[in-house]
């Protein structure tokens, strides 16, 4: 199970791109490490806490642009926003300095096993399910990556005093598998590719082949599991000549862990009760048999397998119920971030939706929303940057209002909602145009639905 590569960096120099989470834990285990460190931000920053503490043990930070200094090194770790693109990557590059994402940092110095949990959708529920049967099992599972604490900052953590039973679950995204050249989780999960993100890699192929690099590395002690549901990943998959098992919902006959109508079963033996989940909607069981197809490799039993499950009540910002007023239940999907997220969102409700889509494009096709029209869908509320884009869109096919912000798109929705109707945020777009992230995002819509229950 063993990730780690014993690597020295003591008197290193090491250049960190990034002030982020990721940037600032990858500098503290650097340093921790023995490393020579210098921080470089694109961006004016002053009041963050972390450059008093940083520069206290001897962190050399810069801020509003990066200067020549940071070509003076022997290693890169470069956040995940960051493209290759940018003309700094390119002259680093070519000046044959190191480039790591920090995933692929953190991962040097930690021998304890990996589940990597990457793909279009699900991802943190994915974890979310995993942590939640470790949690109750004899392992001692910590969530890091794209949730929680950045996996730099986990690993500093356990350096000095790592628990033995110590198990990473990791929620990765592509661009933190753009630089990794040893990453190898003991788990690989490919849950689904869909359109995302292709206003970085321009196409759906780079797209992909960014995702599969969580197996560039994985030998015969590694697992792969991948959706049999997903056409694409059954294709780049076929041929891959490593441990590999599917899960699915569709007559997956090469699982064990299978689901029907009624239940989820393990070997054909029943271990829970579909009414008896928490969360909703098909995709959820496909993360479901995610998770435990991951688990079942550790050993876990069907019992824990089971607790977890029926204790188990999603994670915030994903089909998050707010509240029920006047008979309109409000509903917050701020994670829904592309569109495959938002279908599967609608797909969840039998009761009619007034949708909430907007915010910052991905290059997103909104034409696909049209089969959900008037089957589901009984109007769309368009706002931020994108709502342009959405209403050329749609139109002509839905009732459509087009407003500024998110609270204004709550505003039309209490006009015309009536009782039995869902009101759904499932913008299907970065939230960066008017929020911070889509946690900030999903925040502020609940307290507008507050303000409502109290208007």
């Amino acid at each position: 199970m063993s990730n780690s590569i014993n690597i020295d960096i003591k008197n290193k120099k090491i250049t960190v791109i990034g002030m982020g989470e990721t940037g600032q834990s990858a500098s503290l285990l650097a340093k921790k490490l023995g490393a020579i460190v210098l921080i470089s931000e694109s961006s004016v920053v002053t009041k963050n806490p972390f450059i008093n503490n940083a520069k206290s043990i001897g962190i050399n930070i810069e801020s509003g642009g990066h200067s020549e200094k940071i070509y003076d090194s022997d290693l890169w770790i470069i956040s995940p926003g960051i493209s290759d693109k940018i003309n700094i990557v390119r002259n680093a590059k070519a000046k044959g300095i190191k480039i790591v994402s920090e995933i692929e940092f953190a991962s040097w110095f930690t021998d304890k096993p990996i589940i990597g949990v990457t793909g279009s959708n699900g991802k943190t529920t994915t974890v979310s399910i995993i942590n939640e049967i470790l949690t109750k099992s004899e392992f001692n599972p910590i969530l890091t990556g794209n949730i929680g604490y950045a996996f730099s900052r986990t690993v500093l953590d356990d350096l000095d005093n790592c628990p033995e039973d110590r198990i990473y679950i990791i929620e990765l995204s592509s661009f933190q598998l753009e630089h990794i050249e040893t990453f190898k989780p003991f788990i690989s999960i490919l849950l689904n590719i869909s359109p995302d993100h292709l206003d970085r890699y321009g196409n759906m192929d780079k797209y992909l082949e960014a995702k599969m690099r969580i197996t560039m590395n994985h030998d015969s002690e590694n697992h792969l599991l991948y959706n049999s549901d997903d056409m694409g990943l059954v294709r780049r998959c076929k041929n891959l000549n490593i441990n590999k098992t599917t899960f699915g919902l569709l007559n997956d006959t090469q699982s064990v862990i299978k689901a029907n109508d009624s239940h989820i079963a393990v070997d054909q033996t029943k271990i829970i009760n579909i009414d008896k989940l928490n969360i909703k909607g098909d995709h959820n069981i496909s993360n479901i048999l995610a998770a435990v197809s991951a688990v079942k490799i550790l050993n876990i039993s069907n019992k824990t397998i089971a607790d977890a499950l029926a204790t188990f009540n999603g994670i915030e910002h994903r089909l998050e119920k707010v509240s029920t007023i006047d008979g309109v239940t409000y509903y917050n999907d701020s994670k829904a971030t592309n569109i495959e997220s938002v279908i599967a969102a609608i797909n969840s409700f039998k009761s009619p939706i007034i949708l909430i889509l907007g915010g910052e494009d991905k290059n997103t096709d909104f034409n696909v929303l049209k089969p959900f029209i008037n089957k589901k869908i009984k109007q769309i509320v368009s706002y931020g940057k994108a709502s342009n884009k959405i209403s050329t869109a749609l139109r002509d096919a839905v009732a459509l209002n087009t407003v500024f912000s998110l609270r204004d798109a709550v505003g039309e929705c209490k006009k015309s909602a009536v009782s039995g109707d869902i009101v759904l945020l499932s913008p299907g777009c970065a939230s960066f145009d008017q929020f911070d992230n889509f946690e900030h995002r999903g925040n502020e819509f609940k307290k507008m639905i507050n303000d409502v229950a109290y208007a």
